[in-house]
């Protein structure tokens, strides 16, 4: 009896056979940028903070409108008189702010505000890359899963029709037939949950990049996992306190709540508007009844040019209640970026971790693998020569599989742990993805 010691190297490599029609991670990538809603929404929220940028820059200059209007009006007096008037009025008026303390700082509070919703767009934008591999990967993942299911199965099927035929010869007793039937009934549930749990995760990356039936394509052979860019948690840490999109928001958020505080404080100060004004008015009057009938026609036109100067002298308590609110909000604000800071920094000493025992994880998988196939060959020889029973070459056989699907898991969990580590450091960028996506099957 033949035993194939890596089932899931068939699947890699129809996998690979197949890639001219699978999918790579970058491709997936440049299909959900443009699909996923999410980071569309983030995407439409920083154009739109970029757009205010304009609306503060509108009140530093000056603004021109046209009006027109046309009146009919009656009168009838006590003389019987009727007079019928119809007046044509138009002009131009024109403003310009000379002095307003706000403006400037309103200005500069949307250019900062516009670099905060820039960091909530890197935000989305790292997220959906973690999103995508990780669904891209738990695909890969189900795939193995459900071959190493298949193959347990078939192996197991050749065990238990091997127990049966030295039943029948009577080498064996009925306890092995049972053993392997036992095995093979759960195997057979193994591969339903496996192929179910396949389907699962297949859905889930199609509606994340809004295609139906991706293929996702394996690992290249022999895989080696990518390098991190340090070993050092102090390095990962002092980068992620420069570059994390989370910690600029907040530094930015508290910077516009000291703009807040400033434009709040200009409310005390006076302000000075220039206007200017060019107009035209017609004017036509008709009298009729008992006196004589006249008429009355002539246009007048009208210039003026003028400052304008206000000084709040009471506002009521507005001003000063509206200073004290900005202030505790810019020391909201300082909270803020302090707890931003800590839980970059938790997160990326966790992500750390955790990355560095996958790596160690998978390296220790790969030993396991070498050996559990040397100790299903031992088990298959001493079953041969009547030293060992077929459960335990059932239970080799089984140790054997589930090591290699651990192994693929953890060097799944491995790359997409990688991406997760520059996420939670700020690093997080598309060459990234690209980087991951050249591991995979050509």
């Amino acid at each position: 009896m033949s035993l194939r010691l890596t089932p899931l190297a068939l699947v890699i490599g129809l996998a690979t056979w197949g890639s001219a029609q699978a999918q790579s991670l970058q491709e997936l990538y440049d299909a959900a940028r443009a699909y996923d809603a999410t980071y569309l929404s983030a995407r439409a929220s920083a154009e739109a903070a970029g757009a205010r940028i304009g609306q503060a820059e509108a009140a530093l200059r000056p603004s021109l409108g046209l009006n027109a209007s046309a009146t009919q009006a009656r009168t009838e007096t006590p003389s019987n008189t009727n007079i019928n008037a119809r007046t044509l009025a138009t002009g131009l008026q024109g403003k310009y702010s000379v002095y307003n303390a706000a403006n400037p700082l309103n200005l500069d509070r949307a250019r900062r505000a516009n670099v905060a919703a820039q960091s909530d767009l890197e935000s989305a934008e790292q997220d959906l890359m973690v999103r995508l591999s990780s669904a891209y990967f738990d695909v890969l993942a189900a795939q193995d899963a459900l071959a190493t299911a298949q193959a347990s199965k078939k192996f197991i099927s050749e065990q238990l029709a091997s127990a049966k035929r030295n039943f029948e010869v009577g080498t064996a007793t009925i306890t092995d037939t049972r053993e392997a039937q036992a095995r093979y009934d759960i195997a057979s549930a193994q591969e339903i949950a496996a192929d179910n749990d396949l389907r699962v995760k297949r859905t889930a990356l199609d509606l994340l990049v809004g295609r139906v039936g991706v293929e996702p394509k394996p690992l290249a052979t022999p895989v080696a996992l990518p390098a991190l860019a340090s070993d050092r948690i102090d390095t990962w840490l002092a980068t992620a306190e420069e570059q994390h999109p989370a910690i600029r928001k907040a530094r930015v958020g508290l910077e516009v709540a000291q703009l807040d505080t400033q434009i709040a404080k200009a409310g005390e100060k006076p302000t000075l508007d220039a206007t200017a004004g060019l107009g035209a008015q017609n004017l036509h009057n008709n009298l009729s009844g008992l006196a004589a009938a006249s008429s009355g026609v002539g246009t007048t036109k009208n210039a003026s040019i003028g400052l304008s100067f206000t000084y709040p002298i009471f506002t009521g308590g507005y001003t000063q209640s509206r200073i004290k609110e900005t202030l505790i909000l810019e020391e909201r604000a300082r909270n803020d970026l302090e707890f931003a800071r800590r839980s970059v920094a938790q997160a990326t000493r966790q992500t750390f971790s955790f990355s560095q025992s996958l790596r160690a994880q998978a390296q220790a998988l790969e030993a396991a693998e070498s050996s559990s196939k040397l100790a299903l060959e031992a088990t298959q020889l001493g079953y041969k020569v009547g030293v060992r029973v077929n459960l335990d070459v059932l239970n080799a056989q089984a140790q054997l599989f589930s090591t290699q699907r651990d192994l693929a898991k953890a060097r799944y969990d491995s790359i997409v742990m990688g991406l997760k580590l520059r996420q939670a450091s700020g690093q997080l960028r598309a060459e990234d993805i690209y980087a991951v996506s050249g591991l995979l099957a050509k």
